[in-house]
């Protein structure tokens, strides 16, 4: 038992790149999966398969947390990951000031401890806001007696959640289940651009199969509308018109059927002018040089596009006032307007989006 657990702390400390561990058993098993730690003098195990020797059940197994006393175990492989890496999730996420708030993609138990650390600038007009805030607040803002563009959080799409006042580092313990949502503290956001650059730190879960790998997700939205939760066909979202990405908290897969609809007004600039989800004319310099997303599609028009899980993009898509559509790659959606030049732009569009089942 001593020599495995010392074997365990020298990979430990030599380990610098993230990949999968590898315990074997003395009974000629192997479970291949993330170690999470040696607990009550039992190894902790979140299995990704279990080789039976000449097969491998992935489909029983993978998810699933075991446990392993040390005399059924011959060693362990921990192959380029450090103590913390065991211990702690940390997802990086860019928090915009959009009409909806960001789904950080972090699920948070109740009695957890969270780490949040935040850099970066949003430009309102010239001001430029860090995740600190101005000092100054903003009546109108969620959270009305913080810091004007103040990094803020909540667990869950739940309107009524409490707001957590969290700058650009805080600690926090969760008060509920649910996924974390990010924003800045203020009440107007058609004139923002930029983003805060945040990461959020929290310690594994070990009695259950970690939640966020299986939680959809859902909407935060500012203006009021409540997300509607996991499982549900139809969702809401308020694209701003000077939105690049707006995160729709929607993760797909390829192959899922996706319906569009979408209604409102945005100004696209002085020369476009309001536009409906089709719109303008594809005329100017952005249609002869292609510097819009979507150069075929009118200036000003709704677009879409899927972000992979790799953190590349997709071919922007015109989607307009209605679309249905095939997704082609897993990974999340995302819209915005169709234009080269958003400083300008006000209004929004409504969309309404259904994943036929």
């Amino acid at each position: 038992m001593k020599r495995i657990l010392l074997a365990v702390l020298i990979v430990f400390a030599a380990a610098t790149f993230a990949a999968a561990d590898t315990i074997y058993l003395r009974d000629g098993r192997s479970v291949r999966g993330t170690l999470l730690g040696f607990i009550n003098g039992r190894f902790v195990v979140r299995v990704e398969r279990l080789s039976t020797g000449a097969t491998t059940d992935r489909r029983r197994d993978e998810g699933d947390v075991q446990y392993f006393r040390p005399e059924e175990v011959d060693r362990i492989e921990i192959e380029g990951r450090s103590m913390d890496d065991t211990r702690y999730q940390t997802r990086s996420v860019q928090v915009m000031l959009d009409a909806n708030w960001t789904d950080s993609g972090v699920f948070v138990r109740r009695g957890e401890r969270v780490e949040v650390s935040a850099t970066g600038v949003i430009t309102v007009g010239r001001t430029r806001i860090t995740p600190d805030g101005l000092q100054r607040t903003d009546p109108s803002a969620p959270l009305p007696n913080a810091n004007e563009g103040r990094l803020i959080g909540a667990i869950g799409n739940d309107a009524n959640a409490p707001i957590i006042d969290l700058g650009s580092r805080r600690e926090f313990t969760a008060d509920r289940n649910g996924r974390l949502y990010l924003t800045a503290n203020r009440g107007s956001f058609a004139d923002a651009r930029g983003a805060f650059d945040v990461q959020v730190r929290r310690e594994r879960g070990v009695g259950a199969r970690d939640t966020d790998e299986l939680d959809r997700g859902g909407i935060r939205s500012r203006n009021g509308f409540p997300g509607r939760g996991p499982g549900r066909s139809e969702r809401e979202v308020v694209v701003p018109g000077n939105s690049r990405s707006t995160d729709t908290g929607i993760d797909v897969r390829a192959g899922d059927q996706i319906t569009f609809t979408a209604s409102g007004t945005v100004v696209a600039g002085q020369r476009a002018g309001s536009v409906n989800p089709e719109g303008g004319r594809t005329s100017g310099l952005g249609s002869i040089i292609g510097t819009r997303p979507v150069p075929s599609a009118g200036v000003g028009a709704l677009i879409g596009y899927i972000r992979t899980l790799d953190g590349q993009s997709s071919q922007p898509f015109y989607i307009g006032s209605q679309l249905s559509f095939t997704v082609p790659v897993d990974g999340r959606l995302y819209l915005g307007i169709n234009d080269d030049n958003y400083n300008d732009n006000s209004g929004s569009f409504t969309v309404q989006i259904r994943r036929n089942q």
